[in-house]
Formats: structure tokens, C-alpha cells, sequence
């Protein structure tokens, strides 16, 4: 029963547990891996250190899994061993060395399972002294040297320097404890040479101490290289010069070399001579140069000639200093004789190019007319073979100035200021520009680039601005003037007027309103027409003519308010109109009807009123009518009398219903209507 909780533990742990390894027959588990340095992480230089790598694995059974260890140092393999024991593995390092710090791990493999331990640093100090040794200490001129640097006991990558004083010789990485440098020394004399080197352990480099400091004796070689020149004194331009290149002390001809050099121009070469011959010149330095070349060792003679000029070299000169196209010139070459050896007849002079358009009137000087375009003049002197050319002389012809053209620069307006352009199409610069009102002088500008001269006047009067011309001078004897300046002039807008159409106490409903605004000045104008109380114009125009209007069709009662209008043209002053009132009356017909309204009101009221007063008599008379029907016969007579005599102006009218014949209302009636 204990077996088999062992084994279900066993099983279930290996799939939360990566170095369990469950198979048919063995079941494992890697369960630490450490690695050690002895004696200490930290040691000097040849101390025995060991790497003592060791793992804890548990498994199933009595027998000892067969397992892979690995050392690495950094990330390079250094040591692998496999073991069927449970052994720790040691790793050895006898006799440390600087090259061997650096940082250790170890890993284990067991059935392809692997475990890494934790990485421990090794630190070793110390390292030997180099040792510099020399094939011998005695050299000759250009002999060649061996060094060879060590650096007793160590291992690893090495880098050496091998030095004279603070110099830098020679050096090199090798994987190795020694170094060999083979050099030859450039001068004789005592050098001293050490070395030292550095051991590369990545990312750090240890130096080590200086090595001894060995001495070394270079000797000069006894053969030398001679330079001759003849002649030696009162060398004049002209001459000719013989020179001559040699050795001196040669023992051996073998590996010998001999170069003649003027200057950095190689005149020849040659074993054991050199002879040559040149003509001398002032204006070349007289360097020369006798070069000896023996495997690695060169020598040099060197002497410097000095030699008298016959002649300066030519200066050449233009009158007048400036000169305009087809203007007649003058060049004169001139140079100064230095020699007692030369006459002035014997220099001849000559224009370069030979097809200049200058003629020679005397030696050294030219004269012709100038050209159109810019020309380069060199002048040639030449005495006894030498030959020399005066700096280049670049002529430029400058242009005569052309009439210069006279315009506004923006507008010209009455009462302000505004510029006036001067410019000429050619002409050289500079150019004075002088601005004329008549025949007088208002101002001068004088311009030095490609731009024109702007002049700023104020006028009072259209007519003016025709007074304004310019001049153009460029140092020229001409000097043109422009045409009268032709602009037109912008006068600023006066007396702004708001005409209204039709006049004010005529203006009713569905009228159409014309609203002419009017002003003084220089068209196009730009007219705007406001409502007060509106701070955006109503309507806005721009018309070639000093007024225009605005049309507001079928007039309503809503139109009726106060108006304005706004004035400006190129000369940016905004001109108002007085303000106009306008009260819109109502329409003829509207009129017309609201009088026929009345009179038929009238006339209702009229009849209304005849009406009922005849209504009202008429309902007397009813009632007397009423008063007699209902009285004796008699009584009535008696009474009738005195009835009509009572009123005898009142006439009396009734229209009666028909009543029965024979009744006694009829018999009023007809009594009532006798008497009426």
C-alpha cells in the first residue's frame, strides 16, 4: 500500500515539476544543481582552483542514472565529462592564470532533461613581468631589427605593444605568450625599446608592468649622395645651369638608387650619377635636391640656387580706369630691368590674345576701342629666352546708361503721398537717378544693385503729376531723361448725396424707391446703401460712374425708416450721405375705398334716421286711427271740427291694410284719408 501512494505521488508531481522524467522503468527527478570555486572566487595568480559542480537527483530504484555535465565559461564550452556516479564533478585549474577569470556555470543532462546551476564569478590576479629580447643591440643604418616580447607563464588571448620611449612600434593580439616585431630604424643613434602587454578577458583587459628596457645602437652608413651646380656665384636669369648628382664612399654599387629633384619635379635618375641641365629662371625656386636610396636608407643632399632676374615680371595697366563700350582705351605693359646685363630695347612686349582688337603705338602700350563684352587682357615680356606674363587684366566695358522709365508705383492720389519708379532697362551700376518737377532738381538716388529708385511726392491738382521726369547717369557724358511721367490720379471722394425717388411726400405702398447715391471723385466707386439700425449694408456696388442707385420694388409700410449711404474709390476714404427719412403713406386705392366706406356709412346713418322718424309718425297716426274707431258716430262728428281746425298744417299718410267694406275703421279710413 506504501508503493502505491509512492508511486501516485510520484506521478502526479511530474507534470507540475519540468526535471521529473517519468518512463516504463525509471522515474527521476533533477532536484538542484550547484556550482562551487574552491578555494575562494577570488585568488591570486597561481593558485590551484577547482570547479566543483554538483547535482541532487532522486530517483526510483538503487541504481545511479548515467548523466552529461558541461562547464561554460561566459558562453563557450570548456569542459565536458559524462559520469554514472553520483560523484560531484571537479573541474581543475592548476596554476591560475589572469586569462582564466571570467564568469562559470555548469549544467547536467539526464535523459535529454537539463539543469543549469548559478553562475559564479572567478577573479584572478596578477600577472608576470614581460621580457623584451633583441637579436643583437648594434645595428647599421637600415638594418633590419627583430624584438620578441614575453610574457612568461600566460595564456589566453594577449595583446602586446612594443614602444621607443612613448611611441608605438609595433603590436598585435595572438593567442599565444610571446611576440615577435621585425622593423629597421629611420635615423642612428641610441633608441630604447620596452614592451608590455594586456590579457583580453571579455568585456574586461588586464595590463601588465613595463618589460626591461633594452638599449640599441644604430651606426650611420660611411657612403653618402653629393650634389654639385655650376656655376656656383652671379647666377642671372638665362642661364644655364649644370647639375650633378653623385656617391660618396660607395663600397658596393648593389641596391643603390639616386633621384635629381628641382622643387617636387624629378629631373632624373640613376645608380651612381646623375648629371643634369636646366636654364635658370628668378620666378622658380632654386631647391634642388640629391636623393640616395639603399634598400631602407635614404639620404639626402640638398642646395638651394639663387638667381638674379633680368627683368620684373610685367605689370599691365588700363587709362581710364573705366571705360564704356566703344570707348577708345589705353593698356600699357610696363616691367623693370634688374640687370646690367639687359637693355630696355632688347624686352619686347605682346598682347595676349594675339587676336586682340589693341594696336601697339609704342612698346608696352596698346590702344583700341573698347568692345561690347568683357575681355581678358595678358600682357608678354620676353629678353634672352625668358618669357613672362603679367597678371590677367579682365577689361569689363560698362554700358551707357538708356532713358530711364518714369511710373507710379501703386496709385497716385490727390493729397497723399505716393512713389514715383525710375529705372533704366541698361546700364551699368551704379546709377544715380535724380527725380525733376519742370526743370528742377527734387532729389538724387543712387542705386548699386538691379532695382529701381522710387521717389516719394505729393501733388495738389490732377494736372500736376505731368510735371514729374527723371535722369539716369552712370558716369557716362550722357545723361538721359525719362518722359513726362503720364498717370492717372485718383481724387479722393467729397460731397456724398442720397437722392430719393419719388420725392418724399409722394412715396406710398407698391410705389418702387430709388435710392441714388452720388459723390465727387475718381471712379470706380464703391457704393453701399445702409438702413440705421442694420450694421450690414442693404445692398453693396462697385460703378465705373460717380452715382448709382438702388432699387427697393413694392413699397410696404415695413420700408418706412431712415437711410444712408456709403462712398470709397482707390483712395480709401469712406465718405457718408446725410441721412433720409422715409415714411411710406398708404395706396390710392386704399384711400379710395376707405372714403367710399365712409359715405356709404354716411348715407346709412341718413337714411337709418329718415326712417325712423316717418316710423314714428306714422305710429301716431295709428293710434288716433285707433282712438276714432272706438268713439259714436256722433261723437266723432261733433268732434271732427274741431280736430282738423287744431291742426290744420299737418298732413297725414298711412298706407292701411285693406279692411271689409261697410266697417267702421273703414269709414275712418276713408274719413282720415278725405281730410289728407
Amino acid at each position: 500500500m506504501g508503493l502505491l501512494l509512492l508511486l501516485t505521488s510520484t506521478l502526479l508531481s511530474s507534470y507540475f515539476h519540468p526535471g521529473i522524467m517519468v518512463d516504463a522503468q525509471r522515474i527521476f527527478t533533477i532536484r538542484d544543481i550547484t556550482l562551487s570555486i574552491e578555494p575562494s572566487t577570488d585568488v591570486a595568480r597561481g593558485t590551484n582552483v577547482t570547479a566543483r559542480c554538483k547535482a541532487i537527483v532522486s530517483s526510483l530504484g538503487q541504481e545511479v542514472l548515467s548523466r552529461e555535465y558541461t562547464i561554460y565559461k561566459g558562453n563557450n564550452k570548456v569542459y565536458t565529462k559524462n559520469s554514472s556516479t553520483s560523484e560531484d564533478l571537479l573541474y581543475p585549474l592548476p596554476d591560475a592564470r589572469v586569462s582564466n577569470t571570467g564568469k562559470y556555470h555548469c549544467r547536467i543532462k539526464i535523459k535529454g532533461e537539463e539543469t543549469d546551476s548559478r553562475t559564479e564569478k572567478l577573479t584572478v590576479t596578477g600577472l608576470s613581468k614581460p621580457v623584451l629580447h633583441l637579436d643583437k643591440d648594434v645595428f647599421s643604418e637600415g638594418e633590419e631589427v627583430t624584438a620578441t616580447c614575453t610574457a612568461p607563464g600566460e595564456t589566453g588571448s594577449i595583446f602586446f605593444y612594443l614602444h621607443e620611449g612613448t611611441n608605438v612600434l609595433r603590436e598585435g593580439l595572438i593567442n599565444a605568450n610571446h611576440f615577435e616585431a621585425k622593423f629597421r630604424f629611420s635615423r642612428v643613434g641610441i633608441h630604447r625599446l620596452h614592451c608590455k602587454y594586456s590579457v583580453i578577458t571579455m568585456p574586461d583587459s588586464f595590463m601588465s608592468d613595463e618589460s626591461n628596457i633594452l638599449s640599441v645602437s644604430v651606426e650611420e652608413l660611411s657612403i653618402k649622395p653629393v650634389l654639385e651646380i655650376f656655376p656656383q656665384t652671379k647666377i642671372y636669369e638665362g642661364d644655364h645651369l649644370n647639375i650633378l648628382c653623385t656617391i660618396r664612399n660607395l663600397a658596393r654599387p648593389d641596391n643603390i638608387h639616386l633621384y635629381l629633384s628641382h622643387g617636387i619635379k624629378l629631373l632624373s635618375s640613376g645608380n651612381t650619377n646623375v648629371n643634369h641641365s636646366i636654364v635658370a629662371l628668378a620666378s622658380v625656386p632654386g631647391d634642388f635636391e640629391c636623393r640616395l636610396e639603399m634598400g631602407n636608407v635614404a639620404k639626402v643632399a640638398t642646395k638651394t640656387v639663387l638667381v638674379t632676374e633680368l627683368f620684373s615680371v610685367p605689370t599691365l595697366t588700363m587709362s581710364p580706369a573705366e571705360v564704356f563700350q566703344k570707348e577708345r582705351m589705353t593698356l600699357t605693359c610696363k616691367s623693370e630691368i634688374a640687370s646690367e646685363r639687359l637693355n630696355r630695347g632688347e624686352l619686347i612686349y605682346t598682347l595676349e590674345p594675339p587676336d586682340s582688337p589693341l594696336i601697339s603705338l609704342t612698346p608696352g602700350v596698346f590702344s583700341g576701342k573698347a568692345l561690347l563684352y568683357d575681355f581678358n587682357y595678358t600682357c608678354v615680356a620676353q629678353a634672352k629666352g625668358i618669357v613672362k606674363h603679367s597678371e590677367t587684366l579682365t577689361v569689363c566695358p560698362k554700358i551707357s546708361v538708356s532713358a530711364p522709365k518714369i511710373s507710379v508705383e501703386g496709385k497716385a492720389v490727390l493729397g497723399q503721398p505716393f512713389q514715383i519708379r525710375c529705372q533704366s532697362d541698361i546700364g551699368s551700376l551704379p546709377i544715380n537717378y535724380t527725380l525733376l518737377k519742370g526743370f528742377d532738381q527734387l532729389s538724387t538716388i543712387s542705386v548699386r544693385l538691379s532695382q529701381p529708385a522710387l521717389f516719394t511726392v505729393t501733388i495738389t491738382k490732377p494736372e500736376e503729376i505731368k510735371e514729374y521726369m527723371c535722369e539716369a547717369k552712370n558716369n557716362h557724358k550722357n545723361a538721359p531723361l525719362s518722359q513726362r511721367l503720364n498717370a492717372a490720379v485718383i481724387e479722393p471722394l467729397m460731397d456724398p448725396t442720397l437722392t430719393v425717388i419719388p420725392h418724399l411726400p409722394e412715396i406710398s405702398e407698391g410705389d418702387h424707391l430709388y435710392l441714388i447715391c452720388g459723390t465727387k471723385g475718381t471712379p470706380p466707386v464703391t457704393f453701399k446703401w445702409y438702413r440705421v439700425g442694420n450694421k450690414q449694408p442693404l445692398h453693396t456696388t462697385t460703378s465705373d460712374k460717380n452715382n448709382t442707385d438702388y432699387r427697393v420694388p413694392n413699397l410696404s409700410k415695413a420700408h418706412s425708416g431712415t437711410y444712408y449711404c456709403e462712398a470709397v474709390n482707390y483712395a480709401n476714404n469712406i465718405v457718408r450721405s446725410e441721412k433720409v427719412t422715409i415714411e411710406v403713406r398708404l395706396a390710392l386705392w386704399k384711400k379710395v375705398v376707405i372714403g367710399g366706406v365712409c359715405l356709404l356709412v354716411v348715407s346709412v346713418l341718413v337714411v337709418g334716421s329718415v326712417l325712423y322718424f316717418r316710423s314714428k309718425r306714422v305710429r301716431v297716426v295709428r293710434a288716433a286711427v285707433s282712438v276714432w274707431s272706438e268713439r259714436p258716430p256722433e261723437a266723432a262728428n261733433d268732434e271732427e271740427s274741431s280736430v282738423v281746425s287744431s291742426e290744420p298744417d299737418v298732413e297725414y299718410t298711412e298706407v292701411v291694410h285693406p279692411q271689409p267694406a261697410g266697417t267702421a275703421r273703414d269709414k275712418t279710413n276713408q274719413h282720415f284719408l278725405g281730410r289728407a
